[in-house]
């Protein structure tokens, strides 16, 4: 009698939507349990542009030509901080290693990541624009919706590099540090405090290749258009595009646990 020969196990790696969900949901009840990481995805953007609109008091108008800006760069910061943080810390306490020991792919790990924080992200967001527009008096000319969904693709955006760069960082400390690196010089160069034609020829060309100065673009196209332009097309286009080429390189680079 020969012996049977059991079924290989699952290797996890194809993208499964049951796992994925399963991440995103795991993730979710862990934010729920942790008020201090919520209070920073939710309420420090709107106190950010909250004490914005209040600075520039005596000057409405500069307000609305920077509100709308940095209504998409506020959630970019606090979600690539709170993604890259929760990433590490994971990895760091063996639970990237115990989930990857499961029939659970990279892929489905990341995705399940970006579920759970796009979700979160949705909330800030949607949050943040209502805040900005109607309680604040943000003058745009442009859809709501449509700041909506721009300030909703740079917290994504924000959370792929998070993904990304806690792959490079062997503490939490260390995942901090990266924000001078990868973020500082976007919020430099993206056109924020001078528009982007009239820096250094350089400097511009450095700042069309970064994502963050096509989100500050898309921005000012719902500021000052009623209808989407097709310069509004493309800088979405590119948000997203971006966030989704981070997340795959999230996926080839991610570490079980940190050395």
């Amino acid at each position: 009698m020969t012996a049977r020969t059991a079924p290989p196990a699952p290797t996890g790696r194809a993208l499964t939507p049951s796992r994925t969900a399963a991440t995103a949901a795991r993730v979710l009840r862990r934010l729920h349990h942790d008020p201090r990481t919520i209070a920073l995805l939710l309420i420090v953007p709107v106190a950010m542009i909250t004490l914005l609109r209040y600075v520039f008091d005596g000057a409405p108008g500069t307000f609305d030509a920077t509100g709308a800006s940095l209504l998409g760069i506020f959630p970019l910061i606090t979600m690539f901080l709170v993604t890259s943080i929760a990433t590490l810390r994971e990895r760091t306490s063996g639970t990237l290693e115990r989930l990857l020991a499961l029939p659970l792919g990279k892929g489905d790990l990341i995705a399940g990541y970006a579920l759970a924080f796009g979700a979160v992200a949705v909330v800030q967001s949607a949050l943040a624009t209502a805040v900005s527009v109607w309680l604040l008096g943000l003058d745009v000319i442009g859809s709501p919706w449509l700041l909506l969904l721009v300030a909703l693709l740079d917290a994504l955006l924000g959370t792929a590099l998070g993904l990304f760069v806690s792959a490079f960082a062997a503490s939490e400390f260390q995942a901090v540090q990266f924000m001078p690196a990868v973020i500082f010089p976007q919020l430099l160069l993206c056109g924020l405090f001078i528009p982007r034609d009239r820096m250094h020829p350089a400097l511009e060309t450095i700042s069309n290749a970064l994502p963050m100065s096509y989100a500050v673009d898309g921005m000012n196209e719902v500021l000052h258009h009623s209808d989407p332009t097709g310069a509004f097309l493309r800088d979405i286009a590119v948000v997203a595009g971006t966030a989704l080429l981070v997340l795959c390189l999230g996926a080839i680079t991610l570490r079980r646990r940190t050395p």
